[in-house]
């Protein structure tokens, strides 16, 4: 029995080893890299020109741009609406039967109202103005996400040097170690520590690797681009605040002016216009064979009243409350991205000093410590512990450094200036 079972046990085994053999791929797949190009050459105006063409709400801006093309063809226009042609005709052969017989065409032209042509013209121009202005908000949208991406690729990347140095330290370390430890210099707890610290660099290697193919997918689907500028620094913008001249300030202020002559024209056109009507009647009377032939002429003037009036006045003064509430919203947002851009990029500027010191006595002591390691003065211990000071101050340094520039640029963005 225990001969059987050790049969099965042995068979099983076989059958799932065959079946591995064949089930799974026989190497394993590569992972997908994102490849990036830094190129001297090019610049983040060349990038946010770029980016900017890619962007889905360049869809919108046509659709708008196409409507305001088509306001200024309304106001240019010969006649307010569309003129109405009209033909009666009228006999008696179920009536009377006397032969009466009548023919008329009417055409209804609408008169433009006082100031109608005008308000159109205004409301036109006024599309135009909201228009150049959403484009220059979409291109300071562009210009803040091309801001993350360029600093998110530059932050990753210094991280994976970060750790690709501290792998190689750690590397050199254990052969270090490990050619004491066969000489009988050092126990084999301290061979166990050098290669525990190999193996946790090596992990943060790859982590950082997979970060910075991250960042590079993000800024290649962002910009349509493989290559990135080496330049990415900014000089901070002089404006201590945003100004009437931000691209959001000045779109929200435009759309105010937009909904307010929309509320002027709806004014103006909740009545219907008056209309000139010319007619031709041609008519033969009862027992006549002649036809009688005239032209004729009348005005048609619509009578509405203030209540019929009321919904389409009350409409547009909603939209101009619209407006007005999101420009005076804007106005928070606007003034809480200055605090907290020039805030951030204080402290952040201080954080770096201190980083910096901290660094600097860092690697002053990592060289003792690694001098006195090597005399045999102290431990492996002592040695990791003061490499893990030193890398975190080296890594605080680097850092904070590109906070910094990072910083600069998101303050550059608040105040409304483009790369």
């Amino acid at each position: 029995m225990s001969t059987l079972s050790s049969f099965r046990s042995s068979a099983g085994s076989t059958l799932i080893s065959i079946w591995l053999l064949f089930a799974l791929p026989s190497h394993a797949e590569e992972p997908h890299e994102d490849v990036l190009v830094t190129n001297p050459a090019l610049s983040l105006q060349q990038v946010l020109e770029q980016t900017f063409g890619r962007n889905p709400q360049q869809y919108q801006l046509q659709a708008r741009d196409s409507e305001a093309k088509a306001r200024q063809a309304s106001a240019g226009s010969l006649l307010p609406k569309p003129a109405a042609l009209s033909l009666t005709h009228q006999n008696d052969a179920f009536g009377s039967g006397r032969g009466e017989r009548e023919w008329q065409a009417d055409m209804e032209i609408p008169l433009w109202r006082a100031g109608q042509r005008k308000a159109r013209a205004t409301l036109a121009e006024n599309l135009q103005t909201a228009l150049t202005a959403s484009k220059q908000r979409l291109l300071l949208e562009a210009a803040g996400q091309l801001r993350e991406a360029v600093w998110e690729v530059q932050m990753a990347r210094k991280q994976l040097e970060l750790s690709t140095q501290r792998l190689q330290t750690a590397e050199a370390l254990e052969k270090d170690v490990e050619r004491r430890f066969s000489a009988g210099e050092l126990a084999r707890t301290d061979l166990i520590l050098a290669q525990q610290e190999t193996l946790q660099a090596r992990t943060e290697t790859i982590e950082a690797d997979a970060e910075v193919n991250h960042a590079h997918h993000r800024y290649i689907v962002l910009t349509g681009l493989d290559q990135i500028p080496l330049k990415l620094e900014e000089q901070q913008s002089p404006l201590d605040t945003y100004d009437a001249q931000h691209p959001l300030w000045v779109e929200a202020e435009s759309k105010v002016g937009m909904s307010e002559q929309e509320r002027a024209l709806t004014s103006l056109e909740s009545r219907d216009n008056v209309q000139l009507v010319l007619n031709t009647r041609s008519q033969r009377g009862p027992f006549d064979n002649a036809y009688n032939d005239s032209i004729g002429l009348s005005v048609r003037i619509p009578l509405a009243t203030e209540a019929q009036r009321a919904p389409q006045i009350a409409q547009a003064e909603i939209q101009v409350g619209q407006a007005m509430s999101e420009r005076e919203r804007l106005r928070y947002v606007l003034e809480t991205s200055m605090h907290e851009a020039e805030h951030n990029l204080g402290v952040s500027r201080k954080a770096l000093k201190i980083a910096t010191e901290h660094h600097a006595l860092a690697a002053e002591n990592l060289r003792l410590a690694e001098k006195a390691f090597q005399l045999g003065e102290t431990d492996l211990v002592s040695l990791l512990r003061s490499r893990a000071q030193a890398y975190q101050a080296e890594h605080a340094f680097n850092l904070r450094q590109i906070e910094v520039q990072w910083n600069v640029a998101r303050y550059n963005q608040a105040v409304g200036v483009l790369p």
